[in-house]
């Protein structure tokens, strides 16, 4: 009796440690899943690690590019070299370059429309001057056909009235356009009366305007 109750209480303590160990080894993570988990891990973290890397660059390059955007205006625009006093030696802010830019454009734009109405007033003038230019050879050409038809036919008289007639078709335009409150204003309204007035064609038709008129004058 004493052997068998010996051998019931060791049963028992084996079957409560078995009991305890069953419950304790479902207690504790499976081996494998704590390999896999280990294992995919730095590929997970790899994989965010080359995205923000790539973000990084492709951010980087364009930060550069407007870097070397704003460094190109700088160094082309003149005024961007020309700083103000109360900025000293200090770099251009980003808002100057593109306002000085803005600036410079206009102002090119402005010589350019300038410049085409120079350019168009000269044309004229050009076509005006070609004008005359065969007004003349026509008149060298017929004295050299005829070197002695009509000569001593136009009296001095005649020639006085026609420069007369010219000069008081100019004196009434000067008469006009000019202005003599002060010698400032006076200078200013002859210059100004001497690119309006005197031009090629304008002295063309004046002088044609004459000629008819003293023409019909004598006959």
């Amino acid at each position: 009796p004493a052997l068998f109750m010996e051998n019931a209480r060791k049963g028992s303590i084996v079957s409560r440690a078995n009991s305890i160990g069953s419950t304790s080894a479902s207690s504790v993570p499976n081996t494998d899943d704590e390999d896999s988990d280990y294992h995919q891990e730095p590929y997970k973290e790899s994989y965010k690690d080359q995205r923000r890397r790539a973000h990084t660059q492709a951010e980087q390059k364009r930060r550069d590019a407007i870097k070397k955007g704003y460094n190109d205006l700088q160094a082309i625009v003149p005024t961007c070299e020309q700083q103000d006093f109360s900025i000293g030696s200090q770099k251009l802010s980003k808002a100057i370059v593109l306002q000085k830019t803005i600036d410079y454009i206009q102002f090119l734009h402005k010589e350019k429309k300038k410049q085409e109405e120079e350019v168009s007033t000269l044309r004229k003038d050009v076509m005006a001057l070609k004008i005359m230019k065969v007004n003349y050879e026509q008149i060298v050409k017929a004295h050299q056909d005829n070197p002695n038809e009509g000569k001593n036919q136009v009296s001095d008289e005649v020639k006085f009235n026609v420069f007369q007639g010219i000069m008081d078709s100019l004196f009434q335009s000067f008469n006009a356009s000019i202005s003599v409150t002060s010698f400032q204003e006076l200078s200013a309204c002859v210059f100004s009366w001497i690119e309006e007035q005197c031009k090629p064609q304008t002295l063309r038709d004046v002088v044609i305007g004459v000629l008819h008129k003293v023409k019909s004058q004598l006959y």
